[in-house]
């Protein structure tokens, strides 16, 4: 017999500097993640005995973030030892596939009550800590991988996105986020604190509210070497109509790099009965694609696609679409191929102006989708990423 997935409780960390200087630097991915743990339970006066399972996803699974952390924060925090914990990892789409995980738990009636979701310190750990297959020259040139950023000068080249259109968009991105701080839209942020219960940090600190379109004209491209270093050539054995590779990407129109973390809180409506917690949404339908790898970032349009199928809506029916800005070509294209306009796509800004931690992403993003439909007193949302390797995944949520 199926059940409603609903969720119960979506927050996240702010986001800090991905760097030294970071205001969470000093913060272990450990201490996000049972932050928002310890928040979860007091907000919703949570008899964690009843939560089965805890799955978070983090997309460098290696020293501090290494073995099993959801198990290890489990018995780090004052949650009961009842509760399970497993780490998973798909890159970029883990925050949200761990969502998914929980809802489909949920929905098959295995489990009652799941929380799910991701933390990343990308100060601390930096991107490529867990090494990887493609870092082997033979398997790389057999899969014919190329970095993200290079997928994406890709996408932009083949769909004849220039600079300014990208720079465009990222600075509405920054105008978005910058607006929705000033007049806190952002209301599933939880402050991180240390043990003593002073504020770290209680706001996404990589917001550049004053960011121009000049700003943005000035920086250099990102990949342009990596392109010299022969991925450009690579690229033309698999597309062999390129000429060449346009460079558009900066630090200024990527996603930026920062720590985070996300939690949401899944169950059936028995669970929630039971524990007095007040659904705010279902989980409507979820999707998993897989494609092209070398352009890799194209998975969020068919991931979208098939989630609706699935529902048995159309894009018309979504008021809402947030979209994983890892670049601002990977949202121009999804906008060309879905027909989403502007103003119902990262309506508050995104990964550009707030940065992306890599497995917390799915998580905190699908917070943010749902605090705004709430906020507009909206029905229906869609959340989607791309993935490394070539990866979609989606999931459609409705407000209860």
């Amino acid at each position: 017999m199926a059940h409603d997935a609903l969720i119960f409780d979506a927050i996240r960390t702010p986001r800090g500097r991905g760097k030294a200087g970071g205001s969470l630097y000093e913060v272990k991915p450990i201490d996000l993640l049972v932050n928002l743990m310890e928040a979860m339970k007091q907000r919703n006066e949570l008899d964690t005995s009843r939560v089965e399972d805890l799955v978070i996803a983090c997309g460098e699974p290696v020293g501090e973030q290494g073995q099993d952390i959801a198990r290890t924060a489990v018995t780090y925090s004052s949650w009961g030892e009842a509760t399970a914990g497993v780490q998973i990892h798909r890159f970029c789409a883990g925050g949200l596939d761990a969502v998914n995980m929980a809802a489909a738990k949920v929905a098959a009636g295995f489990e009652d009550l799941v929380a799910a979701g991701g933390v990343e310190s990308m100060s601390r750990l930096g991107i490529g800590a867990s090494g990887g297959a493609q870092g082997d020259p033979w398997v790389a040139m057999r899969t014919l991988f190329v970095s993200q950023g290079i997928g994406a000068d890709l996408v932009a080249t083949l769909n004849g996105f220039t600079r300014e259109d990208v720079d465009r968009y990222a600075l509405m991105s920054q105008q978005r986020a910058a607006a929705a701080r000033a007049e806190g839209r952002f209301r599933s942020i939880v402050p991180v604190r240390d043990m003593n219960g002073v504020t770290i940090l209680d706001h996404d600190e990589f917001i550049r509210p004053g960011t121009t379109l000049a700003d943005l004209a000035r920086l250099k491209p990102s990949f342009a070497q990596f392109g010299e270093w022969g991925q450009d050539e690579l690229l033309k054995l698999r597309y062999p109509q390129l000429e060449s590779v346009e460079h558009v990407h900066t630090p200024g129109n990527s996603s930026g790099i920062v720590d985070g973390a996300g939690l949401v809180l899944i169950g059936n409506e028995r669970a929630g009965r039971e524990l007095g917690l007040r659904p705010r949404a279902r989980i409507v339908a979820t999707a998993l694609v897989g494609t092209e790898p070398t352009i890799m970032l194209e998975g969020p349009a068919p991931a979208a696609r098939k989630a609706l199928a699935k529902a048995g809506l159309r894009v018309e029916d979504i008021d809402l679409f947030e979209l994983n800005e890892a670049f601002a070509a990977v949202v121009l294209r999804f906008q060309a191929l879905m027909g989403v306009p502007d103003d119902r796509i990262n309506v508050n800004g995104g990964a550009i102006a707030m940065g992306h931690p890599i497995g917390a992403t799915g998580a905190m993003i699908l917070g943010t989708l749902l605090d705004e439909l709430e906020r507009r007193n909206l029905r229906r949302g869609l959340c989607t990423l791309c993935a490394g390797g070539g990866i979609g995944i989606a999931t459609i949520i409705e407000r209860v």
